[in-house]
């Protein structure tokens, strides 16, 4: 029997496709992420995230499937969360600058209330 390759991880997001997942996400967060009776349902939501694919995948390094996608946003959340955490100095929940905020560099984030 033949050995198999191990495994190998695809690149990293490049900056082209997390820009392009970004804006796409963005442009439709109230499809994906709405909570309440108006919400859409998983069909929908599964479209729209095959529609974010096809968007993604003309500049993407390797082609990325829709776990990919939504794996990379969870984490860019998670990230840009903790750097607002970090810079506001307090953990509770994020505030306005959250949404102005979303993957901003710390250079570009409105200043800290004093404390």
């Amino acid at each position: 029997m033949a050995e198999e390759s191990p495994k190998r991880r695809k690149a990293n997001f490049n900056e082209a496709e997390t820009e392009v997942l970004i804006e796409q996400v963005l442009k439709h967060e109230q499809l994906l992420f709405a909570a309440g009776p108006g919400r859409a349902s998983p069909g929908q939501k599964r479209k729209v995230w095959e529609l974010i694919r096809h968007k993604v995948n003309p500049v993407a390094a390797c082609p990325r499937e829709v776990e990919d996608l939504k794996k990379r946003w969870r984490d860019l959340k998670r990230r840009d969360r903790s750097k607002l955490c970090r810079l506001s100095q307090g953990c509770g929940t994020p505030g306005p600058a959250a949404a102005l905020g979303l993957l901003l560099a710390p250079e570009e984030l409105p200043p800290a209330p004093p404390s």
